[in-house]
């Protein structure tokens, strides 16, 4: 049976078909009689079994899906994070473009795991996830920026944290309370999302990065919009007025 959905099923507004006729009625797709009830698929005239079967064929979206093709698109963003923040510390470039291959990865990822189904919440999902993916990124790469910084700047910490009094002794000063584990994650991971705006500090290095983190994301919203469905209307009788195709 021909795939209703392809584009040749387009309507033909210059021909005319009456229905109450079997010889002007009939299935764009089987090219039976239509003799009873009939349906039209992208304006076009089907039979009800012709219609039956391509809803058969059509994909279905369902909760299940939903979960799968979230839980494949988590993995891709943390795989994506990992590939960002490796590439910018093995290299000591930080390359914005990287953003573009996150978004194709976790857009990839969301389809492959719902099985084709796409649709306006996989998009959500794969905006969010491939924006979380590009900006968490920049902590691990912070920190790896600050684990090599110089010896120098850590004795100049020292050194305003032990001041010296006036015989050249250093003053022990109570040690600041640190904050706990949680405190302290969920304060990177905050500035791990905002970090694409911090780095407006920088306005042409970052309205650069801004850019390209949004063609990542669109990269990804353009992926999970899914197949085109058929628009399926009816049923109507064979007895209805005129329609034109």
């Amino acid at each position: 049976m021909p795939d209703l959905n392809q584009p040749k099923f387009t309507p033909q507004f210059t021909t005319a078909e009456y229905s109450g006729t079997s010889q002007g009625d009939r299935c764009v797709s089987c090219n039976h009689p239509i003799t009873t009830r009939y349906f039209r698929v992208n304006t076009r005239m089907a039979c009800e079994a012709c219609v039956q079967e391509l809803q058969r064929q059509q994909p279905k979206d369902s909760h299940a899906g939903y979960v799968r093709g979230l839980l494949f698109g988590i993995g891709a963003a943390i795989v994506g994070m990992i590939f960002y923040a490796a590439f910018a510390i093995l290299t000591g470039i930080y390359f914005a473009l990287v953003s573009l291959a996150v978004g194709w990865l976790v857009g990839k990822a969301i389809m492959i795991g719902s099985k084709g189904i796409g649709g306006r919440r996989y998009q959500i999902a794969a905006v969010i996830l491939t924006y979380a993916a590009v900006s968490i990124a920049a902590v691990p790469i912070a920190i790896s920026y600050d684990v090599k910084s110089t010896p120098e700047s850590h004795s100049m910490q020292l050194k305003q944290q032990h001041p010296a009094n006036t015989d050249g002794q250093a003053v022990q000063t109570p040690p600041k309370p640190r904050p706990s584990f949680g405190a302290a994650l969920l304060a990177l991971l905050a500035l791990g999302l905002a970090s694409p705006f911090l780095e407006l500090r920088d306005p042409v290095h970052g309205i650069i990065g801004l850019v390209i983190l949004m063609v990542g994301i669109r990269i990804a919203w353009q992926i999970t919009v899914g197949s085109k469905r058929a628009d399926i209307q009816g049923p109507y009788e064979v007895s209805a007025a005129a329609s034109v195709r």
